[in-house]
């Protein structure tokens, strides 16, 4: 049986470069050949045992790559053909999909509620950090990358980009709004990428490493306030005159930011989290005002399909957001290891790094 390499979890603290069969592909299936992926702060989470998968399995669910192989069912593509598939990859039928949840799908089946069901990359099955991926429901979940666009243009694409926008989306950013953006992260910083596209004309930035913070203001940020420096909160209150913001987006996935993002906000106010937690969150009684302040909080998992990766690469392709700066080293599938080792200590300025075969 033709086998590949493979970045697999073996325990907490491991994920080792090993050799797997190539997958087999049903009839709604395709088989990728992985072009380009990357690490994410999720895989970490894994990696670190905070995330519980399976041992034995691929890690990985931000593939770039060329159709090898499709299914017997699968129309409307070729082999050869270069796409992505998003991080999360929805069959497009389940009650959870037509409820406009596509992000959920596979939660509440007979078998019982089972959260984050649309991610199966790296999650409930083998994911992209290796030479070949399985993508299930492939006409769901293939975008074809349009001519002219590099991988690393898309690269950010099936995850960090359409959660950091959705942030944004979920905010419900308006025109002429003040928004607030915790952590300057990959993911914070295509938040404050897709604030200023949804409209906001005034974006604070919140963060302390100096490389980020000038980051943030590449893509957007008016304001960049250093956590070390100044109390994020009043610094938040000055800058918009004791009013708050209209819209505070939680990137890290920490209580003290959570909190901090919380008390920033305007009456009335959103707070969209994007942070993976791994323990329990308190709400403050002080910055929820004893629930009587009118606020929203709303969470978010990455937005998957095809539909959604065809708007992002849309966005890329119009010149609208460059989400290039953001890869800062590059590897070989055969260097994952120190790839994880540098991006885990977030080590030499890392941000995003390109993992090619």
């Amino acid at each position: 049986m033709p086998r590949m390499k493979a970045a697999v979890f073996v325990e907490p603290g491991r994920i080792v470069l090993d050799e797997k069969p190539i997958p087999d592909i049903g009839p709604l299936d395709a088989l990728i050949r992985i072009t380009t992926t990357t690490i994410c702060g999720t895989d970490v989470h894994i990696l670190k045992g905070e995330y519980p998968v399976a041992r034995g399995l691929t890690i990985g669910h931000e593939p770039v790559g060329v159709i090898e192989k499709l299914g017997s069912a699968v129309q409307g593509y070729r082999e050869g053909q270069r796409v992505i598939a998003g991080a999360i990859t929805p069959s497009g039928h389940s009650a959870a999909c037509l409820c406009g949840c596509h992000s959920q799908d596979g939660a509440g089946t007979k078998h019982g509620w089972k959260p984050l069901g649309g991610w199966r990359f790296g999650n409930t099955i083998d994911g992209c950090q290796a030479e070949y991926v399985l993508v299930p429901d492939a006409m769901a979940n293939l975008a074809p990358v349009p001519d002219g666009l590099t991988d690393e243009q898309v690269l950010m694409c099936p995850d960090i980009m359409s959660t950091g926008f959705s942030g944004a989306e979920n905010g419900r950013i308006r025109i002429g709004d003040t928004v607030a953006v915790f952590a300057q992260g990959p993911i914070g910083l295509c938040a404050t990428a897709g604030a200023r596209l949804m409209g906001a004309t005034s974006i604070i930035a919140v963060e302390s490493v100096p490389a980020r913070m000038e980051m943030a203001r590449r893509m957007g940020a008016d304001h960049v306030v250093d956590f070390t420096k100044a109390d994020p909160v009043e610094e938040i209150r000055r800058l918009t005159d004791g009013r708050g913001v209209d819209v505070s987006i939680e990137a890290l996935g920490r209580q003290e930011t959570f909190e901090a993002a919380l008390r920033v906000l305007r009456p009335g106010g959103t707070l969209s989290s994007l942070g993976v937690y791994s323990g329990d969150i308190r709400i403050p009684l002080d910055g929820f005002l004893a629930g009587l302040g009118d606020h929203t909080i709303r969470t978010t998992l990455c937005p998957g399909g095809k539909e959604r990766m065809r708007r992002l690469m849309g966005a890329i392709a119009s010149g609208r957001v460059d989400t290039r700066p953001l890869v800062t080293h590059r590897f070989k599938l055969d260097q994952i290891e120190e790839a994880y080792d540098l991006f885990a200590h977030q080590r030499d300025g890392v941000l995003k790094v390109a993992i090619t075969p």
